[in-house]
């Protein structure tokens, strides 16, 4: 049974990796089983810094990675608001995240998720009692060893926040 989870942008981005392709198979699976069962969130944020890596990074065509974020706005999507970005603030000045992670954190911790699943920060931790995954941990030796390609580089995220709410885009 899947418990809800916020997919951070790597996951999204591998999704159409195929240079990657046990990571791809499984962020595949991960947004496929989340959608099934109504436990996947992004932010808003996630979703802008998907379509700028996937266009950017991996040549997707910008007509097809805006019907991908169409698709992906059907699971539960966060969009922060002015306390989501305070919170942002003091979680980082309390574990030396990036603002950007931060931001992330309490998108996940707001909207009721138990896990960020990511590779972008350290497996098992847990902040702001919202426990860190890595979904690929578990793939065959070296595959996830290997340097986050799609970091978006945590400490330029670009995400824009509004008025702020968890909102189903059904």
């Amino acid at each position: 049974m899947s418990v809800r989870s916020l997919l951070d942008t790597n996951v999204l981005v591998y999704t159409d990796d195929a240079r990657h392709p046990a990571k791809q198979r499984r962020a595949l699976a991960l947004v496929a089983e989340h959608r099934r069962a109504g436990t996947g969130v992004v932010s808003l944020q996630v979703l802008q810094e998907y379509f700028a890596v996937a266009t950017r990074k991996l040549g997707v065509d910008a007509a097809v990675a805006r019907r991908k974020v169409e698709l992906l706005a059907e699971l539960d999507v966060v969009v922060p608001d002015v306390a989501d970005v305070l919170g942002a603030i003091d979680l980082h000045r309390l574990h030396g995240l990036s603002f950007w992670d931060a931001l992330v954190i309490r998108a996940a911790k707001q909207s009721g998720c138990a896990v960020v699943l990511t590779e972008d920060l350290q497996d098992g931790r847990e902040l702001d009692g919202v426990r860190i995954e890595n979904p690929f941990r578990n793939l065959p030796e070296g595959v996830h060893e290997q340097a986050a390609p799609y970091r978006t580089g945590r400490g330029s995220r670009r995400g824009a926040a509004r008025a702020g709410s968890t909102r189903r885009s059904r």
